[in-house]
């Protein structure tokens, strides 16, 4: 007679990745641990890397754009000013310090992406504030440097 197999057992391939991510993860990083590397899905895990990579780069575009989106409306909007728009900045600003804490290499791509950052959110500027475009300077009147400073207002 032969012992009953696991309930759902789940094979280690790339339909486990397309199956359940979730659990292709936990296997993943179980082979890491034990040093089973044989069994490593490694194209599949080398893209997930990559990917986390992308990922935070694009969360410091996005928070970016909403700082400098903000900076404009307070900048050119001074009867608008509230608690709000100062929130909003400081929250921004502290979830991009949070992410050049853990990867410091990340402040260089805040710069090089911040005259592409600005473009966007000039264009969002004008259509939240309904404000022409042009109200907006092509170039950012703000440097990278008084984006990310918390206590930077601009007058």
């Amino acid at each position: 007679m032969t012992s009953p197999s696991p309930v759902n057992p789940i094979p280690l391939s790339n339909s486990l990745y397309q199956q359940d991510y979730y659990i292709w993860l936990e296997k993943m990083a179980q082979l890491l641990r034990t040093g089973n590397l044989k069994e490593l899905d490694r194209v599949n895990l080398a893209e997930e890397i990559e990917d986390m990579g992308k990922r935070e780069k694009r969360s410091v575009e996005s928070n970016l754009e909403i700082v400098l989106m903000h900076l404009l409306k307070y900048k050119y909007q001074p009867e608008q000013r509230s608690n709000s728009w100062r929130f909003t900045l400081l929250e921004h600003r502290d979830r991009l310090d949070k992410l050049f804490r853990d990867s410091p290499s990340l402040r260089l791509h805040c710069v090089d992406v911040f005259a592409d950052c600005y473009g966007r959110a000039r264009k969002k500027a004008a259509v939240e504030t309904d404000l022409s475009l042009d109200t907006f300077p092509e170039m950012s009147p703000f440097t990278p440097a008084e984006a990310l400073n918390v206590d930077f207002l601009p007058d």
